[in-house]
């Protein structure tokens, strides 16, 4: 057996750049490049590898551990978990740094791997610069907090190791049903430790996941299921876009009369004007969605994990003979809320269900139900895309002004947190594969910069658009100087309501006054943050770091900003100062928070009550 003498870091980064995963006939390579930010914890181990030219992934340098995690999971969103991203860190601060964006994939099924350095492995230098002592267990490092938070997890103590712990990340990596985030912690000195690895490691490997199929009988099975249901409705998820599945699952709902709504990752896998399709479900949903799942008797669901956002807290299918029949790679997706679990690839399994209910001769009884809510619908949302400007800007007018000719057809738009999320869901019109990219899988405010970052590096010739409130941008904006660095024109529309109103408006809902989610002074006669709203020009600081920027206060100067961004060749903002509460309402869902039982507030005490009764009429599990 040949060898190949090289540190744990150079085996590393040369065995990335051979992986590669088949997919339906075509292979793709898997391993793209690695986003870093560099401390003395890999600097001089995985530093000193990525800099050699001996390998073709491309270093993208990064400006804050979270952000250039969110950017490595984007760009494996927008290429359909294809394609992936490594992100590595020094120890201690930089590596904590990175727990949220590795939770932000797991929750979404999205594959990252993370690298971040950690404490020396041999101990002489102890506690080195960074560290965290555990004296009760001296093995815990900062990386043991991935651990929480990823789909698999382990700590390089040994040049050797490397070999069994990297395919087993590439067996998470690239598995459809168990993929999210992978934690490789590498100690700073074995980093730079030598080891004689025999040269089949670093070989061409292809991995091949595969498509699973249903079980012999399922089809059949799962056809009699919907074929004893009168108006059974489909729900859209993510694992129909990952499984590039919407071909067959309009054939179905075509075929078979049977409406379907949407997800957040479900959303534009099929055009917004298919004539069965309702839009978004649940709290972020349409009323024509909700309406037929407060109907239905069949609830399909296809790759979706069952948020409480799509079930309205398990409460939206009001039906008493409704039956949920689950199709889902994942067996622990599949088995929620009771369902009748299937456990195939999306694509396959509806494929192969269509031609026994096609046998059955079975249509749904819906009959110009869903045609009449989804008319319905859309003239809400005509208004909403129209309403003026008499109280400034409305939030809504704003995503007409884009959806409506202001941006190419094929665009794609990142957003992740605050009401814009429930604005996108119910009145964006997607036309085009991958054009919308939505994280609400952790709702993780900070995500939509380095998102849009990451989803231009996965499709450069397609325009990207940030869609973030206020509150997202200072959360994290780190990302907007790789992209300047990069010269990638993404473009941010950055929506000022002077607060995080999504929360203001939820607490408003449960009886409770204005309080801590507005950006005002503090008042010095209430020593609360009651004062005058603080006024900040967003337009400005983009210009400082590079971007051209644009400001927009009416629907006229917006149409103007977003047509001078477009026509730039480099990023841009366009600070849209939009009014409060301009937001989209509540239409037909329901959602459980912990609203006190107990308070000097009626409104709270008769808040409380109504969650109560709603929580007695929702699924119990």
């Amino acid at each position: 057996m040949n060898r190949i003498r090289l540190t744990m870091s150079q085996a590393l980064i040369r065995f990335l750049d051979n992986q590669y995963i088949e997919v339906d006939g075509e292979e793709i390579k898997f391993v793209e490049g690695v986003f870093g930010i560099f401390g003395h914890g890999c600097v001089v181990g995985i530093g000193e590898a990525l800099q050699e030219n001996d390998h073709s992934l491309k270093f993208y340098q990064g400006h804050s551990e979270q952000g250039m995690g969110h950017a490595a999971m984007a760009y494996a969103k927008q290429n359909n978990r294809q394609k992936i991203m490594a992100v590595t860190s020094s120890i201690g601060p930089g590596a904590l740094n990175m727990v949220t964006a590795a939770g932000t994939a797991t929750v979404n099924r999205i594959p990252v791997l993370f690298l971040p350095g950690d404490s020396f492995a041999c101990r002489q230098p102890d506690p080195v610069l960074q560290q965290i002592e555990v004296a009760s267990d001296y093995t815990v490092t900062a990386n043991d907090s991935f651990k929480a938070v990823c789909k698999y997890w382990d700590r390089i103590s040994r040049p050797d190791q490397l070999m069994t712990a990297a395919m087993n990340a590439m067996r998470v990596l690239t598995d459809p049903a168990d993929t999210g985030a992978v934690c490789l912690a590498l100690p700073q000195d074995v980093q730079g430790e030598a080891w004689d690895y025999p040269e089949e490691f670093f070989a061409k490997r292809v991995h091949r996941p595969g498509r699973r199929p249903l079980s012999p009988g399922a089809a059949q099975r799962a056809a009699q299921c919907i074929a004893s249901k009168k108006k059974p409705m489909i729900i859209c998820g993510g694992g129909v876009r990952y499984s590039q599945a919407g071909a067959e699952l309009a054939a179905l709902a075509e075929e078979c009369g049977i409406p379907f709504a949407e997800t957040q990752a479900g959303k534009g896998v099929l055009a917004w004007d298919h004539a069965l399709n309702l839009g978004g479900l649940g709290v972020t949903g349409t009323s024509s969605a909700n309406a037929i799942a407060h109907e239905t008797d069949m609830v399909i669901a296809v790759g979706t994990r069952l948020s409480d956002f799509t079930t309205a807290s398990k409460w939206n299918f009001h039906n008493p003979a409704m039956e949920l029949l689950s199709i889902n790679v994942a067996s622990f997706d599949a088995y929620k809320m009771n369902g009748e679990p299937f456990i195939a690839d999306a694509k396959l399994a509806l494929a192969e269900i269509l031609p026994a209910l096609k046998a059955a001769g079975y249509q749904s009884s819906w009959g110009e139900r869903p045609a009449q809510v989804i008319e319905e619908w859309r003239a809400e949302n005509d208004r909403l895309y129209s309403l003026d400007d008499s109280e400034g800007l409305a939030q809504t007018k704003v995503m007409g002004l884009m959806n409506e000719g202001g941006v190419a057809e094929d665009a794609i738009v990142v957003a992740a947190s605050g009401s814009l999320p429930s604005d996108m869901e119910r009145l964006w019109r997607t036309r085009a594969q991958g054009g919308y990219h939505l994280e609400y899988g952790f709702s993780c405010m900070g995500y939509e910069i380095a998102g849009a970052l990451g989803a231009k590096i996965a499709a450069p010739e397609r325009e990207v658009y940030c869609l973030a409130g206020d509150g997202s941008f200072w959360m994290l904006n780190s990302e907007m100087l790789t992209a300047v660095q990069e010269g990638l024109q993404i473009i941010i529309v950055l929506v000022d309501n002077n607060g995080f109103h999504c929360i203001d408006n939820l607490q408003g809902s449960q009886g409770i006054p204005h309080f801590g989610c507005e950006f005002r002074y503090r008042d010095s006669s209430s020593d609360r943050l009651e004062g005058d709203y603080i006024p900040v020009d967003y337009a400005t600081i983009a210009q400082g770091a590079g971007f051209a920027s644009y400001r927009a206060s009416t629907s006229e100067e917006f149409a103007q900003a977003l047509a001078a961004a477009r026509a730039q060749d480099k990023p841009a903002l366009i600070d849209c100062k939009t009014a409060r509460k301009s937001m989209t309402g509540g239409y037909g869902a329901w959602w459980r928070v912990g609203t006190p039982e107990v308070s000097k507030k009626p409104a709270v005490e008769k808040a409380a009550r109504e969650m109560k009764e709603h929580a007695s009429q929702a699924k119990a599990y």
